[in-house]
């Protein structure tokens, strides 16, 4: 009888942990993000891969658009906003601080709104 419970209460256990919701793995994001030239490229794609879960980060002058690949499981868009904010680059959320933005170099410093 032991045995029975046992084993009933094992599937009943699993059955709920498979019913929970999961976020998505490997979801796609895009991000617009201000920049120039390649340093920016350099800079922005840098700055997203400090984030714990991006997985993918291209970030194309002519758009000005950060392409993401990242586990949603481990990070969120926001913490790449904040962390491509940090770097001295405006995006579409968050926007650059002052000091950040005035540390880039000069031909990396981009027209602001």
């Amino acid at each position: 009888m032991k045995k029975l419970v046992l084993v009933l209460f094992v599937m009943f256990a699993g059955l709920t942990l498979q019913a929970q919701e999961k976020k998505s793995k490997n979801a796609n994001h895009n991000i617009e993000v201000n920049g120039n030239c390649g340093q920016c490229k350099k800079r922005i794609e840098k700055a997203a891969y400090t984030v714990k879960g991006v997985k993918s980060a291209a970030w194309q002058e002519d758009d000005k658009t950060l392409h993401l690949i990242m586990d949603e499981t481990k990070a969120n868009v926001s913490d790449v906003h904040a962390a491509v904010a940090k770097s001295g680059h405006d995006t579409d959320k968050v926007k650059a601080t002052d000091e950040a933005y005035k540390n880039l170099h000069h031909c990396c410093q981009y027209e602001r709104q």
